[in-house]
């Protein structure tokens, strides 16, 4: 590769030569070489508006590895990006030639000494996990963006990453002690202040240019991130080799490790609320709270949360952390807010700061139902003039008819917003393109730098000469030059870059509708949509990796099970967005909806439909999926070559109605269950000696009914004591109940295994039953995936029928039936704790607020854990899931319940949940229904016992 050289990305790929290069890495190196398909579409993209096609990627074992790659690939004119988290917003953690993934192997703690407050580490570790290290000494690494929970130490280091405590700790440059890096050409060098790890020839050409390095960077900017940070190598600022290095987003040297330095985490950290009139007094009133020595200063405005819940009253709010209940009092006195609250409780502080760390994905589909990207995405002004600068980008906005929701981080300078352009169309593209010329124009004119804490990458690197002059950019060249004279590390990116419009994601993804300038939709279509479709609802995945969070999600969470039970890329929500993707483009993964690639990734898809809430963008894996597999068997081949728990699992509706409990002795048959496509470490659930349906035909009732109960597949054949208990419960409360006047069903086992045509018969034959759909009563339904099916599944299904639409918004879980049907009703008291998990698809889909606050009413005390159960209808039947399975029930809800004390009753409202939980305990887990069943006949036992005492 000759000096100097452009991105070969923009002339062309290394893939004529990716077999030989790849059998030489494998021969030099001990990490996996990864050249695959799937590999390489798994990372054709970060977080960014960006796409570069790689040849392969490297999983390093250690420095020796680093070292062995970039010898091999010198030798093959081959460029090499480094990669942690992929969650860079300019599109630096892409390439074209060979991606480091630093995190399967060099994602460690080498030492941590809390006396010296520092910390040695890998820059594949998550930087959550280097939190969790230092805590029990009273510790932290002070910067801490929004990714915290999967972004990387040297992706840290690469983009100069800040986060939300930057007004206290500074950078990630602040931060930084030394690094131990490796050049193109395989120079292995420490990097310190002094001068220390210079490379030959670089503190010769910073000499030579000391007037420029003086007087060419904007001052009283505390988030200047674009470019390189040169200055720090002045004599009066100690030749600061390590400070210089950061930020350079891997075009100089590749990190093999990192000492860090550790701060004092403040003994009794309090949040501060402040309501403002608007976003702009906000902002005016950010730097007079900086004498405060706050922790943040952060900022956002009622279009972020519209709803403002938990805040206090005003249309623009300060997140202000202060170090204790007396700074927190003097802040409040000296703010000039509206209002302000004080939140000393840390789970509430909790709770607000995750509206704060989702806003990268809440803004992207906060836009009336639209969509908004990245691109200009964390300016930085100097404090004083954000107010100012604020209103002009608002301005500038409506100017070019874009919406955006701008918040960050105001205390210092900071702005994040996504904006709604619209970069399917050729016009829109080059608006995008205009308004980026004139944003930079405004935040140079405002003293800013036109990144504040991601990087420039390819979003921003072109805009460079307007912020620091030619002749500054031209010396950043130079120094690129002199890092790595061929050119090899991560070429394209903040030097010499491509164009900003260049190289769009969404490049591939046009339709009809998006060449006449409509909008892609925000979901999934009903069915039978073209591939290019579902690309584009693929596409919302902006790749913030909320997915990719390792061990238990925080709180209630779910999503991606099937990602922290194996740790791989291609289970995440992300990563199978991205292969959908490339699906629909086909340069990558060519065989469409017969790709291989794409059906394996989706295989251990638990459907759990968690990312439909917990993703900051609601991408919907479940419904992907659903569509990919019915596409994917399609046509006479295809129906043979579908699993067979397809059709026993899928059809399990059918299959019960027609054999009932025949299906229990054909079970015990030899080779039964390989033959139904059941792997053999399953028990599989006995069919109830006599229906839910038929015991209710049997008895009789002279209540008027006030609801529908939904007899759903599970309740009626395999467990009709939940149907039982549901009817005693409701009866008591007052409530007649009926069930349809036939068979019903919710298509739930069609739609999870890819048959939509079979899903949409089954559906509309329930319809006909409930035509009217209910005759205007609520629906009732007591398993929460069949629930969930009817709302969301339902309508999508059948768009055009507006019976679907209907009943959907008639279905009612047991708990919000009681609450709403009978809100005088007062449940047994059963005063005891509960543990087990709330249904995944409840969740995701219909929320468990009424169960919380009837739990709470019948004195069932305690949380239940998040996560999926692991089962998840087929999907732990089937061959070749039980260790994913088992995983997954590892995750949260098996912990639970070995942690619950031993009076705990065990709450399971769905039927896959509770069968897990009887195959890998001792355990039984039972339906809120039942347990308040049993409550009401011991209090009536009670009653009688209690009378004949009196009576004697």
């Amino acid at each position: 590769m000759r000096r100097g050289a452009r991105d070969p990305g923009l002339v062309g790929t290394h893939q004529e030569h990716a077999s030989e290069l790849a059998a030489a890495l494998r021969s030099a190196v001990a990490g996996e070489v990864d050249f695959s398909v799937t590999a390489r579409a798994l990372t054709t993209m970060d977080a960014s508006n960006y796409r570069r096609v790689p040849a392969g990627t490297v999983a390093p074992r250690d420095a020796a590895d680093v070292a062995a790659v970039l010898e091999v690939c010198r030798a093959h004119g081959t460029p090499v990006v480094a990669r942690g988290g992929g969650t860079s917003i300019g599109g630096q953690a892409t390439g074209t030639g060979v991606v480091l993934d630093f995190t399967r192997h060099m994602g460690g703690i080498v030492s941590l000494d809390p006396e010296a407050r520092t910390a040695v580490v890998r820059p594949g570790l998550v930087l959550d996990r280097l939190r969790a290290a230092a805590r029990p000494y009273g510790l932290t690494f002070g910067p801490d963006p929004s990714t915290h929970s999967r972004c990387t130490l040297g992706g840290m280091i690469g983009n100069n990453a800040c986060g939300a405590h930057s007004v206290a700790w500074g950078t990630t440059a602040d931060n930084v002690r030394s690094l131990d890096v490796v050049t193109y050409r395989g120079a292995e060098l420490t990097l310190g202040r002094e001068g220390r790890g210079a490379p030959p020839g670089l503190r010769e050409l910073v000499g030579r240019n000391l007037a420029l390095l003086r007087t060419g960077y904007p001052e009283g900017l505390p988030r200047r991130i674009s470019g390189y940070a040169l200055d720090a190598l002045l004599p009066e600022r100690g030749v600061d080799v390590v400070r210089s290095f950061c930020g350079s987003e891997g075009t100089l040297g590749v990190i093999t490790e990192a000492t860090v330095r550790l701060v004092p985490l403040p003994a009794e950290p309090v949040l501060v609320v402040l309501g403002y009139p608007d976003e702009g007094a906000a902002a005016d009133a950010a730097p007079g709270l900086l004498e405060h020595a706050p922790l943040t200063v952060e900022g956002m405005a009622l279009d972020l949360v519209p709803d403002a819940v938990g805040l206090p009253r005003g249309g623009a709010w300060l997140f202000v952390e202060v170090g204790g209940p007396d700074a927190a009092r003097r802040l409040v006195r000296a703010a000039d807010a509206l209002d302000a609250d004080v939140v000393r409780d840390p789970a509430g502080q909790r709770a607000l700061w995750r509206i704060r760390e989702d806003a990268a994905g809440t803004a992207t589909r906060a836009l009336g139902g639209g969509e908004a990207w990245p691109g200009w995405e964390d300016c930085a002004v100097p404090p004083a003039r954000l107010g100012a600068y604020l209103r002009e980008f608002r301005a500038l906005l409506a100017g070019f008819g874009l919406r955006g929701i701008p918040y960050g981080h105001f205390g210092d300078g900071c702005v994040h917003v996504r904006i709604d352009f619209d970069l399917w169309t050729e016009q829109g593209v080059r608006d995008f393109r205009r308004f980026s010329e004139a944003v930079a124009d405004l935040v140079v004119a405002h003293g800013g730098s036109l990144s504040g804490e991601h990087g420039d990458g390819r979003a921003r690197a072109e805009l460079l000469p307007r912020m620091y002059g030619e002749e500054l950019v031209g010396l950043f060249g130079e120094v690129k030059d002199v890092w790595d004279p061929d050119g090899g590390l991560n070429p394209g990116m903040l030097v010499r870059p491509g164009r900003l419009d260049e190289g769009l994601r969404f490049e591939g993804l046009r339709s009809e509708g998006a060449r006449s300038g409509a909008r892609p939709a925000v979901g999934l279509p009903a069915v039978g949509l073209p591939m290019v479709e579902l690309g584009r609802a693929a596409a919302r995945c902006v790749g913030v990796a909320k997915c990719r969070v390792e061990g238990p999600s925080s709180g209630p969470g779910v999503m991606c099970p099937s990602y922290r039970a194996t740790g791989e890329e291609r289970h995440s929500t992300r990563g199978r967005a991205r292969l959908l993707h490339e699906m629909a483009i086909g340069e990558v993964i060519t065989d469409g909806w017969r790709s291989e690639e794409v059906r394996e990734a989706l295989d251990l898809c638990l459907s759990c439909k968690g990312c439909r809430s917990d993703c900051p963008v609601g991408v919907d894996m479940a419904a992907y999926k659903a569509e990919f597999l019915d596409r994917h068997y399609a046509g006479p081949l295809g129906l043979l070559r579908r699993p067979r728990s397809h059709w026993t699992m899928g059809w399990l509706p059918h299959w019960l109605d027609v054999f009932g409990r025949g299906l229990n002795a054909a079970m015990r048959l030899p080779f039964a269950a390989r033959l139904a496509g059941v792997t053999p470490e399953r028990t599989m659930p006995r069919v109830a000696a006599s229906s839910f349906t038929s015991w209710f035909a049997e008895r009789a009732s002279d209540r008027p009914p006030a609801l529908i109960l939904w007899p759903d597949t599970f309740t009626d054949h395999l467990s009709p004591e939940v149907g039982r208990a549901a009817v005693r419960v409701l009866e008591d409360a007052g409530l007649g109940v009926r069930l349809p006047e036939g068979r019903v069903c919710c298509g739930l086992t069609y739609v999870s295994t890819g048959q939509s045509g079979a899903a949409r018969r089954v559906m509309r034959r329930a319809l006909d039953v409930l035509d009217p759909p209910g005759d205007g009563l609520p629906v009732v339904v007591l398993e929460p995936s069949c629930a969930a099916a009817l709302r969301t599944d339902l309508p999508e299904l059948l768009p055009d029928d507006p019976r679907a639409a209907r009943l959907a918004a008639s279905v009612r879980t047991f708990a919000e039936a009681l609450e709403e049907l009978a809100p005088g009703w007062a449940p047994p008291r059963l005063d005891r704790p509960v543990t087990g998990q709330t249904h995944c698809h409840q969740h995701a889909v219909l929320g468990d607020a009424a169960d919380r606050r009837l739990r709470a009413r019948a004195g069932l005390t305690g949380d239940l854990a998040g996560g999926c159960c692991g089962l998840a209808g087929n999907f732990g039947f089937e061959p070749g899931h039980y260790e994913v399975s088992v995983a997954c029930a590892e995750d949260q809800l098996l912990p639970a319940l070995r942690d619950a004390p031993p009076e705990a009753a065990v709450l399971a409202d769905g039927f896959s949940c509770r069968t897990q939980i009887g195959d890998l305990t001792d355990g039984r887990g039972r339906h809120l229904a039942e347990l308040l069943a049993e409550g009401l006949e011991e209090g009536l036992a009670e009653g009688v016992e209690g009378g004949r005492e009196e009576a004697g």
